[in-house]
């Protein structure tokens, strides 16, 4: 494997694994411990973290996609595992962000607007328990997805263009 293909082979799976760790540790542990919060404080708290993940987030899965461009660019078998677990991989991702665009984000910009007031509660319990199962959704096309661009860094072959 040369140079070029290794540099986008490790830069794509930086940010794979960056990200899927990321969502992952909220799946396992951010999402579950503000579940433990008393309503109000969860409402403020969550809608504290949509605003902030609303300005890094969409730089941060686009980035992610995007990274596989150059490694799937430099791969000249395209019958090739390499290529195919690779394009398996974005595809993974491609799906993950599809569920976070027309699925979360409509549900966090609901919690965004929640008045923070008991009368409230009730809805932000039910959006949650959507979002949670959207999250563990996109959580298995991260984790499958980053398998798959692992394999794909694992397997052998004369896989890079000559220039």
């Amino acid at each position: 494997m040369k140079t070029p293909l290794r540099v986008a082979r490790l830069a794509n799976l930086m940010l794979a694994g960056m990200l899927t760790g990321h969502e992952f540790a909220g799946f396992m542990a951010i999402y579950p411990a503000l579940g433990k919060l008393p309503p109000l404080a969860r409402l403020q708290a969550e809608q504290a973290i949509y605003r902030r993940y609303g300005k890094i987030m969409p730089f941060y899965m686009s980035s992610t996609i995007a990274s596989f461009l150059p490694t799937l660019t430099l791969i000249q078998k395209r019958k090739s595992p390499a290529f195919r677990f690779t394009l398996a991989g974005m595809t993974c991702f491609a799906a993950m962000l599809m569920v976070t665009l027309t699925k979360n984000l409509p549900i966090n910009k609901r919690i965004e607007e929640l008045p923070t007031e008991e009368a409230s509660f009730e809805e932000f319990r039910e959006l949650r328990e959507r979002w949670d199962r959207l999250h563990a959704a996109r959580n298995i096309l991260n984790v499958t997805g980053l398998v798959f661009s692992a394999l794909g860094a694992l397997s052998h072959a004369d896989t890079e263009k000559t220039t």
